[in-house]
């Protein structure tokens, strides 16, 4: 099978029971449904017992719980028969920072020695590697009698608890034998790394890592060596003729995006590649050798369409008033930024301070102190709009374009310092620097802020910035949330047709029909007033603070299916996560269970009442919900672009956020959707309108307007065998969704 672009792709997420033979029952039913491509999570050996694959431990071997690689050979093969192509999601910005990985086990045993050493992104100038690993200091444990070495199946090794380290291949002696503290404590000391307590890895680690995650540890994918290493088994597959497409996990991680994604286009010639990236406000995409980004902002743009915008004022004005909350978006936004670097990522704070001092000590420019270049870097971490800028980038257009936001950033932190040198020495080194040291400062600056971005954004703000929830999702824009008819066309106008366009994914914050729920909302405000105001009358309302048990009645109503089992167990769990994450009164690192405590009962009671008798507006606004859901299905499919359905994605998707949103799917229940449901409506479209993309595949170049139409709009596509109308409107006592085609001479005929 040659690459060629897909009509529209089907993800399955691997693991949990998603074994490649299970992927293979299902080929004929996602065949069926129209889709042209299976994408797949990772396929590569993960840490045991996980659930995503994103923890690779080794990228050079296929996942053995899967199937191996035989068994993927079977799926791929299966899949070709079928008339599928196959794409697969690649991780190369990190691996697992754990004890079974074996690229790292041998780091562990030989030191910066190992071949391996440098395909980590490890800063080996900081000293000895820091494995925070410990539950209480290394030497709480060593006076306790719990730390011993011993021989291993690969060599000498320390046992600390359940740990296993790889000692350095010297024979042990009597004394390291024997446990002696003392011949222990120097053994300890003569290692390439250290055993440290894991509350180190707050601001000690020595590791890039994924975001805040420390059980991640960077890959150096930027050095040629490790670029094959990493890649070998990907490229081997695409050889074999097994695989089809790549999407790429967490480009803005790497250290130079745009010359990983050149080499990565050489070494795969015409296979198509779409990349994992989050565009904010008006952002183009670089102009990289790629299809396109996996769809996030299309995401974005189809709800902020479908959001209306009075509403939306009448549902602020309620929210404002119960909740007494009066900051606007970027405000709550830069809260959050303050609050990440200096807990979760003081690590990384600390990194590019020490490298802005390299900087300074190597240029001779500035004469700065820690505090000084510490609070310089802070400024302007904080101050940066984007995920990262591209300073390195060849185009020129989107240097200058980098460098110009770099100096607005630089200005807009000045005004908060009572001196600015240092801040704009620090500036001017990431952006124009040409020493060695200025450079690294650079690199890890832009790898920084995009992790800033997303610890601060996705996983904080969207959790406290909650008017309607529905757009606080990966890649939306709370601070500008509703789009006219108007602005969506000059958006398409455009985008790319070879982008991806999801509704919902892994990662999302919400399913697609979840987040309808909340965007009806916005068309029936009065209709929530009214379940709010109910909700006041549960049991323990009174003991729950106002602002989350708003956030509750908005997730119970996204996440509500009649007859659903278990609903209030996955609403108390999904509170525990939002509070944690929002860490207002409560986070992941400590806890605080009685803080918890009475929000999740509330939550359970309100979940409970529902089953018994749905309170009034509720109906309402499924409806409405149900509506704009198709309207959604209907965009998507229209627009420029290739539609990516989530599993299960051809019925109702109510999901929450993540570990929510990778629930098993229920595949014999969504084979059988209830006659005259919701379910079914949504099947029959999915199945309509992929049908009509592959009759007509002309659609894929077509023109696209936007035409007004009453009180709603009109998608227009025209190729050059026909037109289709995509038709929306509310409130007109008929289909909401009008999906028309007609041939090219048709249309000629009635103009």
């Amino acid at each position: 099978m040659t690459a060629s672009l897909p009509l529209a792709t089907y993800r399955l997420q691997l693991r949990e029971g998603m074994t490649f033979d299970r992927a293979i029952d299902r080929l004929p039913a996602i065949k069926k449904l129209g889709a042209s491509h299976l994408y797949l999570s990772p396929i590569f050996t993960a840490t045991r017992g996980s659930t995503h694959g994103y923890d690779v431990t080794d990228p050079g071997e296929v996942e053995p719980s899967l199937g191996g690689r035989e068994g993927f050979e079977r799926l791929a093969r299966a899949a070709q028969d079928a008339g599928l192509g196959v794409i697969i999601d690649i991780v190369p910005n990190h691996t697992a920072f754990n004890l079974q990985n074996p690229w790292l086990l041998d780091v562990l045993r030989h030191g910066e020695r190992s071949r391996w050493a440098r395909h980590f992104d490890i800063d080996w100038g900081a000293g000895r590697l820091v494995l925070p690993f410990l539950p209480e200091p290394f030497e709480a444990m060593l006076d306790s009698g719990r730390v011993e070495a011993k021989e291993g199946e690969d060599g000498p090794v320390l046992c600390a608890g359940e740990l296993e380290i790889p000692l350095t291949p010297h024979p042990l002696t009597e004394a390291e034998r024997a446990g002696e503290p003392e011949a222990l404590r120097e053994l300890h000391a003569r290692q390439a790394w250290r055993l440290a307590h894991w509350e180190l890895e707050r601001d000690g680690v020595t590791h890039r890592r994924f975001f805040n995650v420390t059980g991640l540890i960077g890959m150096r994918v930027e050095d040629g060596q490790v670029f094959d290493d990493t890649h070998a088994l990907t490229f081997d597959l695409l050889r074999a003729g097994l695989v089809q497409g790549l999407r790429v996990d967490h480009v803005d991680g790497l250290a130079d995006p745009g010359a990983y994604l050149q080499r990565l286009r050489e070494a795969v010639g015409d296979c198509p590649i779409w990349i994992e990236k989050i565009l904010v406000g008006d952002e183009r995409l670089p102009p990289w050798p790629v299809e396109g980004t996996t769809g996030y902002e299309a995401c974005a743009a189809i709800t902020r369409v479908l959001t209306d915008q009075k509403g939306l004022q009448d549902l602020d004005a309620l929210w404002r008033r119960e909740t007494g909350e009066e900051r606007e978006w970027p405000q709550v936004l830069a809260e959050a930024k303050g609050q990440v670097i200096l807990q979760d990522l003081a690590a990384e704070l600390a990194q590019l301070k020490n490298l802005a001092m390299t900087a300074a000590c190597a240029s001779g420019e500035v004469e700065a102190g820690e505090e000084a270049l510490r609070e310089a870097v802070l400024a302007l971490l904080v101050e940066v709009p984007r995920y990262r800028t591209y300073l390195e980038a060849e185009d020129p257009e989107r240097r200058v374009e980098d460098l110009a936001i770099m100096q607005s950033c630089a200005d807009r932190a000045a005004k908060g310092l009572v001196s600015d040198v240092a801040l704009r020495f620090v500036a001017r080194a990431i952006c124009d620097g040409d020493t060695e040291e200025a450079l690294r400062l650079r690199v890890r600056f832009q790898q920084v802020t995009g992790a800033l971005m997303a610890k601060s954004q996705e996983d904080t703000a969207f959790f406290r910035f909650t008017r309607c929830l529905a757009h606080c999702e990966v890649g939306g824009e709370p601070g500008d949330p509703v789009w006219t008819a108007e602005q969506f066309g000059a958006w398409l106008g455009e985008r790319s047709g070879r982008d991806l366009t999801l509704t919902s994914s892994h990662d999302t914050k919400r399913a697609e029909d979840a987040r309808m729920r909340l965007v009806a909302m916005t068309h029936r405000p009065d209709a929530f007033a009214r379940i709010w105001e109910a909700s006041k009358r549960v049991s323990g309302a009174d003991r729950v603070p106002v602002a989350t048990r708003w956030y509750i009645v908005q997730s119970l109503l996204a996440l509500w299916e009649d007859g659903r089992n278990g609903l209030a167990d996955r609403l108390a769990k999904h509170l525990e996560k939002a509070m944690r994450e929002a860490r207002e009164v409560t986070n992941w690192t400590h806890p605080r269970e009685d803080a918890e405590q009475r929000p999740e009962d509330f939550a359970r009671a309100l979940a409970e009442g529902w089953a018994k008798e749905l309170p009034d507006g509720a109906s309402e606004l499924i409806a409405r919900a149900d509506e704009l859901s198709l309207a959604q299905l209907a965009i998507k499919c229209v627009m420029p672009g290739i539609p990516d359905f989530y599993q299960g994605a051809e019925g109702p998707l109510h999901h929450l956020t993540d570990p929510d949103n990778r629930l098993a799917v229920d595949w014999d229940r969504l084979g059988e959707p209830e006659p005259g449901r919701f379910a079914e409506h949504k099947d029959a479209l999915t199945r309509q309108l992929l049908a009509l993309r592959a009759e007509h595949p002309g659609l894929s170049t077509a023109t696209t307007r936007i035409d007004e139409a009453g009180q709603g709009w009109r998608l227009v596509r025209e190729s050059g065998d026909g037109r289709l109308v995509l038709s929306l409107a509310w409130g007109q006592g008929k289909d909401v969704v009008q999906v028309e085609w007609s041939p090219l001479e048709s249309v000629h005929a009635a103009e």
